[in-house]
């Protein structure tokens, strides 16, 4: 047996359990090794025999008197039957489907069970406890077991696994008691460098396997899972810092734009941005000046005004032109991720730049637009993608919005100078990647410069893991005149006068945002089927039973392109009052006459994702409101709505959910790669800190990790693994 032998090639396995296997990522012997607790079961409640009940959790130290192997008579599962004594009594142990048990455990063996004690046939027994072979057995444990001087080293921590369906915590656990015993931990080596291990006092690999596997007290186990905590976070530091001194090696374009010119044209907003703004034009500004290319994020609350800034840099980069040319200009590509926010956009820029006499794009998988039109110049018009795509590659637009489309390999720049991604965590690394590659010939070893940009909040522990590539600029200000949403958190009783109180709204000429958790109602025959409110179902109610006299339109996912920009159209222009959608709405709609929201199935929802969602209505300066509709009553979940209407901004918001719910629920760590130890780690921010700093330390010194040949091949696996998506 070594580290690379396959599970099913050591152990017999039945054909579920190599199901089981598949489903959770086990293969190799090294697999199994890293397949962790979830938790550990440490009850203190010991019986003796004789006083034991039904339903008791309890350990039980007692002697094997009999044990053998049998078929179940209706069923024929294989099971292992024993006859338990101590001084006070016996009881019968089963285990179901785990006939080894029976040549792993001898007659006269003295043992330590743990699990809950059930009735069957008028008999007390005890189903599929866990168990250990212990040296001796307190004589009477009323007496003896708490001041006997063996009863410490005999009480045990047992691991409990995550289970499926055929796979029992019990197997996993006595397996990898089985490697242990094959000396396999010897052929591991240590990724974590020994002065790290030293100066943070983290158990070796090999220990913390036997710590995490087996701890003989708890203080083993959390000092296990703090190592291996530390390792993921630690590589995962590493990849970011790797990546963004790869990314400092890039020369980019240097951009100088005078205070004067940049005031000229932030001038022409109709509003008065705030110092937040400003202070990030400068920060970006400053970035376009250094000998690398820009890798920012910027961070702002929704309504913020986060498209402002970065169209402030777009003009710095549209006015420059290339390679110090009298003619022509750089390249902008600014990438959002739906086709409503991409046309939004095009619309706003080109107000922005109307007076510049230049072309702006749209590309979506719809379509493609360019201002200014032949016929009309104040007026945009649709072209086909190749004439686009033409225009893009001579370098004629010099501003290109779109989706991914913008990704696809027909499209090439002639000047690429500027990467903007809008919802940063709607994109992928490759995607981002990809994107920051598409450059001419001409200047193919420059690398444009890049800002991400996102309005969900994101805990600062998160924003330094995920984003520790990237350098942060916080919008932390709305712009002037915004007034606080109102939010009410309503339970159902209370819905009636709600909607009295929305109808006033309506009457004033306002509109109105419905959020529903689904599409379309779930199927009647299915028992399990979550009872959510529906878009379809909700908009038929809405309209029959509580505001007929108004148009309500409805907006999802399935919709086609067209369908979904007719039905923006309409309630843009006001033509719907009411326009009823799922969480597709989320990001960037931007239609300032819409000042009501109702949140459905609230529970349902992340905190962060509510707050994203009630951004829709804080697009003017009149008064909204959001009422979070939930149909839960329990003090928690009220306590966690209530939430909404006491946090100051997003970014309270979002460190109150990561304790509530977890980073997981965040950022969901199934598509992230990360795992719930992981996950739980970026919670702790001194933890987080000091992998940090000794990533960034290694990376300085050593950028190509040379020297440190382990962690090059685990950065590897780490970025394969961590999709950042």
């Amino acid at each position: 047996m070594n580290l690379d032998s396959l599970i099913e090639k050591e152990f017999r396995t039945t054909e579920v359990q190599k199901k089981a296997f598949k489903k959770i990522g086990l293969k190799t012997i090294e697999n199994l090794l890293f397949y962790f607790p979830s938790r550990y079961e440490n009850t203190e409640e010991l019986k003796n025999i004789k006083n034991l009940q039904n339903n008791d959790k309890t350990i039980i130290y007692a002697k094997v008197k009999s044990i053998n192997m049998r078929k179940a008579y209706v069923k024929k599962i294989p099971m292992t039957e024993a006859i338990l004594e101590d001084t006070t009594g016996t009881i019968k142990a089963i285990w179901f489907n785990q006939p080894y048990i029976a040549k792993m455990l001898a007659v006269g063996s003295s043992v330590k069970l743990q699990g809950t004690i059930t009735e069957r046939n008028r008999q007390l027994c005890i189903n599929n406890p866990e168990y250990k072979i212990v040296a001796e057995i307190p004589l009477d444990i009323d007496k003896s077991l708490f001041n006997s001087k063996n009863s410490k080293k005999d009480n045990f921590i047992y691991p409990i696994y995550s289970e499926k369906r055929g796979l029992n915590s019990g197997w996993i656990y006595h397996k990898i008691q089985k490697i242990f015993s094959e000396n396999i931990l010897d052929e591991l080596e240590d990724p974590i460098p020994e002065k790290v291990l030293k100066k943070y006092n983290l158990p070796t690999l090999k220990t913390a396997l036997i710590w995490i596997h087996s701890p003989q007290k708890k203080s083993d186990a959390v000092a296990a899972r703090k190592r291996f905590a530390f390792e993921e976070i630690f590589f995962i530091q590493l990849s970011r810092a790797k990546l963004k001194k790869e990314y400092q090696e890039n020369p980019s374009f240097k951009i100088k734009k005078t205070k004067k010119e940049m005031n000229e044209f932030i001038k022409r907003f109709p509003f008065t941005p705030t110092l937040s703004q400003k202070k990030s034009i400068n920060q970006i500004l400053e970035d376009f000046g250094k000998n690398f290319a820009m890798n920012r994020l910027l961070e702002g609350d929704v309504g913020s005004g986060k498209t402002a800034v970065a169209a402030s840099a777009v003009y710095a980069v549209t006015t420059t032109k290339p390679n110090g040319k009298n003619y022509g200009n750089l390249q902008t590509a600014y990438m959002v991720p739906t086709e409503i926010l991409a046309k939004q956009h095009f619309e706003s820029f080109i107000k922005y730049f109307s007076h510049l006499n230049i072309n702006i794009g749209l590309i979506t998988s719809s379509g493609c637009c360019k201002f200014p039109s032949k016929v009309d110049p104040t007026d945009w018009t649709k072209i086909s993608r190749a004439q686009l795509l033409k225009w893009v590659e001579d370098g004629s637009i010099p501003i290109l919005i779109g989706t991914h489309s913008l990704i696809s390999k027909s499209v090439k720049f002639k000047s690429l100078a500027y990467v903007i991604i809008d919802e940063q965590h709607r994109f992928g690394l490759m995607q981002r990647k990809r994107l920051t590659q598409k450059s001419d010939s001409e200047i193919e070893n420059l690398c444009p410069h890049l800002l991400s940009m996102t309005a969900t909040p994101i805990p600062r522990t998160l924003a330094l893991s995920i984003y520790g590539d990237l350098d942060l600029t916080l919008l932390d200000e709305m712009p002037h005149g915004r007034k606080p949403i109102i939010t009410n958190i309503i339970t159902p009783s209370k819905r009636n006068e709600s909607y009295e109180k929305i109808r006033k709204e309506l009457k004033k000429g306002r509109q109105m945002y419905v959020i529903c958790p689904r599409i379309d109602e779930p199927d009647p025959d299915k028992a399990t089927a979550l009872r959510l409110k529906s878009v379809k179902a909700e908009a038929k109610r809405l309209k029959k039973e509580i505001f007929p006299e108004y148009e309500i339109g409805i907006l999802h996912s399935k919709m086609k392109p067209n369908e979904k920009e007719e039905i923006m159209n309409d309630f843009v222009n006001k033509k719907i009052s009411i326009l009823v959608a799922t969480s597709v709405i989320e990001v960037g709609v931007n239609v300032p006459n819409a000042t009501v929201i109702i949140l459905e199935g609230a529970e349902r929802f992340g905190l962060a994702q509510l707050h994203q969602l009630r951004g829709r209505v804080i697009r003017s300066n009149h008064q909204s409101y959001c009422y979070v509709f939930c149909e839960s009553k329990t003090k928690k979940t009220i306590e966690r709505l209530n939430a909404l209407k006491t946090a100051k901004n997003g970014f309270e918001l979002s460190e109150f959910d990561l304790e509530i719910r977890g980073p997981g629920e965040l950022i969901g760590n199934k598509q992230w790669g990360i795992s719930d130890l992981g996950m739980e780690a970026i919670k702790n921010i001194k933890m987080l800190e000091a992998s940090r700093k000794e990533a960034q330390q290694i990376i300085e010194k050593d950028p190509k990790l040379k020297k440190y040949p382990l962690i090059k091949e685990r950065v590897v696996k780490t970025k394969e693994l961590i999709h950042f998506e």
